[in-house]
């Protein structure tokens, strides 16, 4: 018994140790889209740096759907994702930014800027803590909403900013308080209790109105038309989306209850 027990458990041992290649591949592709934006930033290549944020987005967006497609979703994938993400959507902005716009503030003196690469590092950190709290609410939280701003979002809006800004010739030292607040901004959003709508519910699989197919070619129309400007103000609505739901549902609220009483 025990001889068999041994060879079962071998040879499960030895089917545990597989991967699936296809989903880890475009997981691995997304991550060196944020390691590349941390070497580009490093050479000033700013918009390089950004494309390869926004790029790494629509890797990640892909290797989930293909992992549920070809049924080989996995422990190991989820969590190889996570670390994608983390160094595509929280390293890699947090370093761009601070290259890009937050260095500058050391020229007001080694106070301001430590205060620079503090911001930078509170965005890192935030979605650190982001990505472990939606792995550990995963099969629990409605997943009609994502609690806190999703990381690549938070991700493009910091992308979008430099990438619009390089495309209109300015340069982020000139941007340094602006930058600074949207780096806060994000980070404080990604761990806040804020809900946002996450369109899982969508199914491209049925059918759908018709004006959901104009509304989906002008959008494509439009990012074509200026891509950097269009991206960054996408992002820009996306994150506003949450506290203004936020704000109305409070206001619904307190008009019921005040009706009531």
């Amino acid at each position: 018994m025990a001889i068999g027990y041994n060879e079962n458990m071998t040879e499960d041992s030895k089917q545990r140790r597989g991967i699936y290649l296809l989903p880890n591949l475009f997981t691995t592709g997304a991550m060196f889209g944020g390691f590349y934006a941390i070497i580009a930033a490093m050479h000033d290549k700013y918009e390089a740096a950004a494309i390869a944020v926004f790029v790494a987005m629509i890797l990640d967006g892909l290797d989930g759907r293909i992992a549920r497609m070809t049924n080989a979703t996995s422990a190991f994938g989820a969590e190889y994702d996570s670390l994608s993400d983390m160094v595509s959507f929280g390293l890699a902005p947090a370093l761009v930014m601070y290259e890009w716009a937050l260095v500058g503030m050391k020229d007001f003196g080694w106070q301001w800027g430590k205060l620079g690469w503090l911001a930078a590092f509170f965005y890192a950190v935030c979605a650190a803590l982001r990505l472990a709290r939606f792995n550990t609410q995963v099969g629990k939280a409605d997943k009609r909403y994502f609690q806190g701003l999703p990381s690549p979002t938070a991700a493009a809006l910091l992308m979008g900013m430099v990438w619009s800004m390089h495309d209109l010739g300015i340069e982020g030292r000139a941007l340094i308080p602006a930058a600074f607040a949207l780096t806060l901004i994000a980070g404080a959003l990604m761990v806040s209790n804020i809900s946002y709508y996450s369109f899982k519910e969508l199914d491209l699989k049925h059918k759908v109105p018709f004006w959901v197919l104009i509304a989906a070619v002008l959008v494509l129309m439009l990012v074509t038309f200026d891509t950097p400007k269009v991206l960054f103000m996408l992002a820009l609505v996306y994150t506003a989306s949450g506290p203004v739901i936020a704000v109305m549902r409070r206001f619904r609220r307190r008009r019921r209850a005040g009706g009531k009483v």
